[in-house]
């Protein structure tokens, strides 16, 4: 598995590239901003983006969904206890105010010990309730 990090967004969010490395198949986990700068990677790398993984909902992690889902077709994959955060009038006022894009909602809903598959690689859903109810983190299995 090939992985890449980029700081993006106004809070420096860490934002993963993650790829299959011998089909370039693809995931971005936590999307925070900076769209360009992440497809401008993408593209070098000659990826194909299958996923956005939000580790949580909070705006600042899920705010460059919406214009990656527009350029890469990617599906946006989240827990569902945070698939509450979409539509509700607090959190679409929160992204108003900190001037940030609303994400679209979630096309895929995880659980726990869910697997996400690109290519040849795969990440297991681990849920870690705390920041957020449905905070995720993810595991890749040594070969």
């Amino acid at each position: 598995m090939r992985i890449e990090q980029l700081t993006v967004g106004m809070m420096g969010v860490c934002c993963y590239i993650v790829s299959c490395e011998e089909t370039n198949r693809a995931a971005i986990i936590d999307p925070g901003g900076d769209e360009e700068r992440i497809l401008s990677t993408c593209r070098q790398n000659g990826l194909q983006v299958e996923y956005l993984i939000a580790t949580h909902g909070h705006p600042d992690h899920v705010c460059g969904n919406g214009p990656l889902k527009k350029a890469t077709g990617a599906a946006i994959v989240m827990h569902r206890a945070d698939a509450e955060f979409f539509g509700r009038a607090d959190i679409q006022g929160f992204f108003s105010q900190l001037g940030l894009p609303e994400s679209p909602p979630p096309d895929i809903l995880v659980e726990d010990k869910d697997t996400i598959t690109f290519g040849n690689e795969s990440l297991t859903v681990i849920h870690t309730p705390g920041h957020t109810p449905g905070g995720i983190c993810l595991y890749n299995a040594p070969d």
